[in-house]
């Protein structure tokens, strides 16, 4: 099999699933295609080493988690300026879909980025840390305060109480 075939195959399995990471991420579906459009640029260029070493998908969810970052590190070079109401949106403001997103995006980008990983992707301590180049405790620090965050921002007694 070719490589062209070979990684066009691997982005229709996994480029819908990159996207939404990449959403949690940054909380903008159009920066997040961007940023799965750099990773996925990234990975294309790599792609017959990480083949091979069969870890095509810890190093693309790594790719993508750089992209992400790097992007947000721009933020102020961007020409582009998001508002912050949409006129007309089709979601209702009281969707839990959107409180939760807006939760998210409120987030520090350690904090959200942390959350995303352990929960959305279900990666172990070990994992987020080795993808972030941090240690151990600094990713359980960082899950917990998104968490409390989260919990704050959204509201609910329920999950307050919750240690």
């Amino acid at each position: 099999m070719d490589r062209d075939r070979e990684f066009g195959e691997y982005v229709d399995a996994r480029a819908l699933v990159m996207r939404r990471t990449a959403f949690l991420l940054c909380g903008d579906w159009h920066r997040a295609e961007d940023i799965v459009q750099n990773a996925l640029a990234k990975l294309y260029v790599a792609w017959p080493r990480v083949q091979r070493s069969g870890t095509v998908d810890a190093y693309a969810r790594k790719v993508l988690v750089r992209a992400a970052v790097d992007e947000s590190r721009r933020g102020f070079f961007r020409r582009e300026r998001a508002v912050r109401d949409l006129p007309d949106t089709a979601v209702s403001p009281a969707s839990p879909d959107l409180d939760v997103r807006r939760a998210l995006a409120a987030l520090p980008s350690g904090q959200r980025t942390v959350v995303v990983l352990r929960y959305w992707e279900d990666l172990s301590v070990g994992e987020v840390a080795r993808l972030l180049g941090r240690t151990e405790g600094t990713v359980k620090s960082q899950a917990a305060k998104g968490l409390a965050a989260l919990r704050s921002l959204l509201g609910d007694p329920a999950l307050e109480e919750r240690p």
